[in-house]
């Protein structure tokens, strides 16, 4: 009987301890290293997404959506452009304090810049109007043939900007804290609109091309600060242009710029061979009044922000900006606030006019060799979204 005893004292801690290690080896299985039923895979549900950051939580139960990828998550963020997909992003927790302390209608300083940075993370404030003296240090559009750049055309750009003397939009405007900028299209969609005295509140008012002020002011206003175009654009009457505005050229070709010099030091016009159309021979401004654009916008707004064909950096089919875009642009880099007027093309309306000012159908855009309308008011359309830009007539 002793020796039962000693054998069931023996064999009970050993049974003990073999149940102990036994149930503790399939808690362990069940908890940690348990396989998921066939046909159920771990999944990554994406449960918020901001501008900066996207949470997630993981879970082994099944998913209606099934599996999702990071390249699935990135991908669902940011367009084939690098803008977000969700454009109604909010901006820093300090820049919402700061405007929200300003009176109501005050101008918010770096406002336009904040906004662009909140949905296209590559944006860089930093891009000058105007060409100056430094004009060969801007890298970005060193090695770029017009319209992108200003490869070999170093040496007329030196002569010219040796004879203007300024490279701002003068004292006054360069002075404020914070500009508040307004482009005014050419569009018909300004007719009736009796925009002219909202327009003329902006601090620096833009127009492009031929666009007449003279006999639309109702609609268009009277005020022009600057005025961007290019040789078979500009305006070919002396009489027709404004008092105190700036001259702004674009170039497009390299041709561009020996028209620009021969305007500069009023020379004769040698020919217009190698111009689409005839150009002024004359423009009413002295040389201290021509701006030379950087050509940085044009080069932004076409591979950048709309996503046009490279085509190795020459001007092609369908790779130029509109002049209003570009001008944009410039805006989102050196106004504080930006609006736009007379923007829009409804293909819906063929018969529709173009521009305010003449009787050209809405259906001649679609002839356009070098722009792409339907991309480039995909990217506008952000902007509008976004709150980046205020659109006054409504037609972006």
């Amino acid at each position: 009987m002793k020796l039962a005893h000693k054998l069931l004292f023996v064999l009970c801690p050993m049974l003990v301890l073999g149940f102990i290690y036994y149930s503790s080896g399939k808690l362990h299985l069940h908890v940690w290293g348990q396989k998921p039923h066939k046909g159920v895979k771990p999944t990554v549900k994406v449960s918020k997404v901001t501008s900066v950051s996207v949470k997630t939580t993981v879970t082994k139960e099944p998913v209606v959506e099934g599996p999702v990828s990071v390249g699935r998550i990135v991908g669902s963020v940011f367009d084939k452009q690098g803008f977000l997909l969700n454009l109604d992003t909010k901006l820093p927790a300090e820049l919402v304090y700061k405007y929200g302390n300003l009176s109501e209608g005050a101008c918010k300083p770096g406002y336009a810049a904040a906004k662009m940075s909140a949905i296209y993370p590559k944006f860089s404030k930093p891009a000058s109007m105007f060409l100056d003296r430094n004009f060969k240090r801007l890298a970005k559009v060193t090695n770029y043939l017009p319209p992108f750049g200003f490869k070999t055309q170093e040496r007329i750009i030196d002569v010219i900007l040796t004879a203007t003397k300024n490279y701002g939009l003068g004292p006054d405007l360069d002075s404020l804290n914070c500009k508040r900028c307004i482009i005014v299209g050419n569009g018909g969609i300004l007719s009736n609109k009796s925009l002219g005295s909202r327009i003329d509140e902006y601090d620096v008012v833009i127009r492009l091309n031929e666009a007449p002020v003279s006999g639309y002011s109702r609609d268009v206003g009277t005020k022009t600060t600057l005025r961007i175009t290019y040789p078979e654009g500009a305006i070919q009457k002396p009489e027709r242009y404004e008092k105190d505005s700036l001259f702004v050229f674009s170039a497009f070709k390299p041709l561009d710029f020996k028209w620009l010099r021969q305007v500069v030091f009023k020379e004769k016009l040698q020919g217009t061979e190698g111009f689409w159309k005839s150009v002024a021979h004359f423009v009413p401004r002295q040389p201290s009044e021509i701006r030379i654009l950087n050509p940085y916008f044009i080069q932004e707004a076409a591979f950048q922000f709309i996503g046009l064909p490279q085509n190795n950096g020459l001007m092609g089919k369908g790779n130029i900006p509109t002049l209003g875009t570009v001008a944009i642009t410039m805006a989102l880099h050196n106004c504080d606030e930006v609006a736009v007027a007379g923007f829009g093309y409804d293909m819906n309306t063929p018969h529709a006019p173009l521009h305010y000012y003449e009787t050209v159908k809405m259906s001649a855009i679609k002839e356009s060799w070098t722009h792409n309308i339907s991309k480039e008011k995909e990217f506008l359309r952000k902007l509008v979204k976004a709150n980046i830009i205020t659109d006054l007539t409504n037609g972006i």
